[in-house]
């Protein structure tokens, strides 16, 4: 694919022995592609992505893959917490009210797969913002079509599985349960059952089930551990 580039100022190098385990998707909530790029690439705002993608499906490169951008913030995802070290980030053009174009869809498709081919990653590596710091980000937001991007093998969708415990198994897929119950639902629900309204239910905690079946028994299991360790809140 054809991708333009405005190297941004906004940018380091990732931690030492550090790779990419993770990619991030965003969007801009900005008036268009040219004033996000504009805002990305000042030195000022001290925020870029790796990739911007327009309403049009034109993809600019602002911070070449080896490095870190700084897109993702203070958030975790399981037991990476510095998530900047270990991501490439995506920003999709989009006012957060609006649903993403055919063209940029497709781009995105295109640029995802290439990235996981290049770094060894799966498909369950692909997360929102929202995922990991879900007690202040909503992107890219409800109306995004994770469903397309699972079906293309580019991101996961739950299938049902023996409903468990919601928080342990949000913690088996990587959600940062320290931020309590309500917080994960919202963000869960996000990406998930967009249209899901009032307290858990069945489809929750059965689908929340089957996502925790993406990572290995020895990982969910430390996982779990972790949010057995300490208290959990359940504010909801």
């Amino acid at each position: 694919m054809e991708i333009a580039a405005l190297p941004s100022p906004n940018h380091g190098e990732r931690r030492q022995g550090e790779r990419v385990e993770l990619v991030v998707l965003h969007y801009t909530a900005m008036r268009d592609a040219e004033a996000a790029l504009a805002r990305m690439c000042d030195p000022v705002c001290e925020v870029s992505a790796h990739y911007l993608i327009a309403k049009d499906g034109a993809v600019t490169r602002l911070v070449d893959e080896a490095h870190r951008a700084w897109h993702a913030g203070a958030g975790k995802w399981a037991d990476v917490d510095d998530v900047n070290s270990r991501s490439i980030g995506i920003e999709l053009d989009n006012d957060g009210a609006s649903r993403f174009p055919e063209a940029q869809m497709a781009a995105l498709e295109t640029l995802l797969a290439g990235i996981l081919e290049r770094h060894g990653l799966e498909p369950k590596h692909v997360i929102a913002h929202s995922d990991m710091a879900p007690d202040r980000k909503s992107d890219p937001g409800r109306l995004f079509d994770w469903k397309r991007l699972a079906d293309k093998g580019l991101a996961v969708w739950p299938e049902a599985a023996m409903p468990g415990d919601f928080m342990r198994n949000a913690a088996a897929f990587g959600y940062p349960v320290e931020h309590g119950e309500t917080v994960i639902l919202d963000a869960f629900r996000q990406r998930f059952r967009p249209h899901a309204t009032g307290p858990i239910g069945p489809a929750d905690l059965a689908l929340m089930a089957g996502l925790a079946r993406h990572y290995p028994a020895d990982v969910t299991a430390r996982i779990a551990r972790r949010i057995t360790s300490r208290p959990v809140s359940r504010n909801l």
